[in-house]
């Protein structure tokens, strides 16, 4: 029945009916740190306003995203989201022409990288 809603229901819509009923519920646990669902809300609202003030994003706008699995992975994906920009996942092992292939599939207009991470063509 949710799949049938207009609009349906994302997985934005129940991150955010989340946070605001259980903002202090642990979300994610990486290494050491615990994450609460406030701490990603809070986080990726940075990002997103980062996002759409410094590079202009907004909806619509297809970004790559070339980060390892990470908690900045996460709230990166969140900000796309709250903007409205479809995000292309581009596995971080991924080199060469096999990268190529996937930015050029993904139709990115924009792609975000961990400072560790480097699309060198080769």
């Amino acid at each position: 029945r949710r799949l049938a809603r207009h609009p349906a229901t994302t997985l934005l819509d129940v991150f955010q009916r989340h946070a605001r009923l259980r903002p202090r519920s642990p979300l994610l646990r990486f290494q050491d740190r615990l994450y609460t669902f406030e701490d990603l809300d809070r986080l990726s609202d940075r990002a997103a306003r980062a996002f759409g003030g410094h590079l202009g994003l907004g909806g619509g706008r297809t970004v790559a995203v070339f980060m390892p699995n990470e908690p900045a992975y996460v709230w990166t994906w969140l900000a796309l989201a709250k903007l409205g920009c479809p995000m292309a996942c581009l596995n971080c092992n991924v080199r060469g022409r096999a990268l190529r292939h996937a930015l050029q599939a993904a139709r990115a207009t924009l792609m975000l990288a961990s400072a560790g991470e480097r699309g060198a063509s080769g």
